[in-house]
């Protein structure tokens, strides 16, 4: 990246930052514009999938990367932090092949809503959480279970 565009990228960087801090916000950027550790991730990640895109999201003054890909015909979110570690992913679950009672918890939190997809949630390597897609008159909202299909003590 010539130095011209790092200086546009970190300045929209810092407009984001003090622009909108009390409020997430996400914005697609290209590979080029991310730091070197986070790009190393991205490729590491993507081995075997395909690539739709990138988000550099700042919520509460911090800034994340997430690499969205396909692998096997699935979705996968991989969030990444500025220096290239991984926080979390999200692959995207068979609903019928989980174990019934975390199909049961997630149906039952869903309500009279349609269940549209289901991810599991990783976070240091263990699943802490599944997470289901739901639309109920219309209406979208995200339910969650903790990998047994109890409720959890708060939002992952």
């Amino acid at each position: 990246m010539t130095r011209i565009g790092r200086i546009l990228s970190a300045s929209a960087i810092l407009f984001l930052l003090s622009a909108y801090s009390a409020v997430a916000q996400e914005v697609r950027v290209e590979w080029s514009q991310m730091p070197a550790p986070v790009q190393k991730t991205a490729d590491e990640q993507s081995k075997g999938a395909t690539i739709h895109g990138y988000i550099m999201e700042i919520a509460a003054g911090q800034i994340l990367y997430e690499i969205q890909l396909s692998v096997n015909g699935h979705s996968k979110d991989v969030s990444v932090d500025p220096k290239g570690n991984i926080l979390k992913t999200k692959d995207e679950v068979n609903l019928d092949k989980l174990p019934a009672g975390i199909r049961e918890a997630l149906q039952k939190k869903a309500g009279s809503g349609a269940i549209k997809r289901t991810d599991s949630i990783t976070k240091h390597g263990s699943i802490v959480a599944y997470e289901s897609k739901v639309v109920t008159n219309g209406k979208r909202s995200e339910v969650q279970v903790g990998p047994e299909g109890k409720p959890l003590d708060h939002e992952e």
